[in-house]
């Protein structure tokens, strides 16, 4: 099997480009639709790297629309079933973005990212070694590292510009920017989501530690899923095989490029670090791997 070709940023003259993101590029197509290609731009502590991980966008491509059709009984998503074809005729310029684009229903993004953690990791743990809390949120006293928590806790954040960094705001927050009903409905299906995935995932050797959605509303006012769902980008994935208790597990997702970037002299700021090739090239078969326990029989 041959290596897929890297794509670190897409162009497609046909269409008027409407946004680049930190991983995905927006195209407008019409005034109800987007098209969205996942490149293999990868992003730590919140910078852009200059180097791709080979093939991530196919990856984060079919595991995300393989939750946006598994999910899809909990909230509807953006995604939209128009051939690829229809909208990119030309052969060439469809190529590039082959596997990794897809057409999605314009709505209207909510400010907010819904945060669900099942386990003491990451900020999460610092959090809660300094205030026995995590993201205001108290907690039972003498949890560990890596510990599953009593039950999934929702901790969202603002949506933060591409080069900035997310926040972390409490629920009353949240419900100051999105109103009551809504703040509580988003709360609740990302914790449903959250529930039914990390179920899931558990029968097929991995522990989902924590994860992150991304809701819009469209023009009834209805909640959708949108941007991502469940991807080694979006969530912490763990190899359920090698879970302790008291340490930092081995993961799916981009922490061994975040541990590597942390052996270097970096302050976090742009321009990041160039990925020596070995790096990037076990980055990529660590989602190749979240991808085949996940979804392959």
């Amino acid at each position: 099997m041959s290596a897929p070709a890297v794509l670190y940023e897409s162009s497609l003259p046909s269409l008027t480009l409407r946004a680049r993101g930190k991983v995905r590029d927006m195209y407008d197509i019409d005034e109800q639709t987007l098209l969205i290609v996942t490149t293999d731009r990868l992003s730590a502590f919140d910078v852009i790297l200059p180097d791709a991980i080979p093939g991530k966008g196919l990856v984060l491509t079919r595991v995300s629309n393989f939750w946006f059709h598994k999910m899809q009984a909990i909230i509807p998503n953006h995604l939209l079933d128009i051939p690829l074809a229809q909208i990119i005729p030309d052969a060439a310029e469809r190529a590039q973005i082959e596997g990794r684009a897809i057409i999605v229903k314009k709505c209207r993004p909510l400010p907010v990212e819904a945060i669900v953690r099942g386990y003491l990791i990451g900020s999460g743990w610092k959090d809660y070694q300094k205030t026995g809390a995590v993201c205001g949120i108290t907690l039972p006293t003498g949890l560990q590292q890596a510990e599953q928590l009593p039950e999934a806790i929702f901790t969202p954040s603002t949506k933060a510009d591409v080069a900035a960094h997310d926040e972390n705001i409490s629920f009353a927050q949240t419900c100051d920017l999105l109103g009551q009903d809504l703040a509580e409905q988003v709360r609740d299906v990302s914790i449903k989501l959250y529930t039914e995935a990390a179920a899931y995932a558990k029968q097929r050797g991995i522990i989902i530690a924590d994860t992150k959605f991304e809701f819009g509303v469209d023009e009834h006012g209805a909640l959708i899923l949108i941007d991502e769902a469940l991807t080694p980008d979006s969530s912490r994935f763990w190899p359920a095989d090698q879970y302790q208790v008291g340490i930092s597990p081995p993961s799916f997702d981009k922490q061994y490029v975040r541990d590597y970037l942390e052996t270097l002299d970096w302050n976090k700021t742009s321009p990041g670090p160039k990925l020596p090739a070995e790096v990037a090239e076990y980055c990529a078969a660590k989602y190749r791997e979240a991808e085949t326990r996940l979804i392959q029989d």
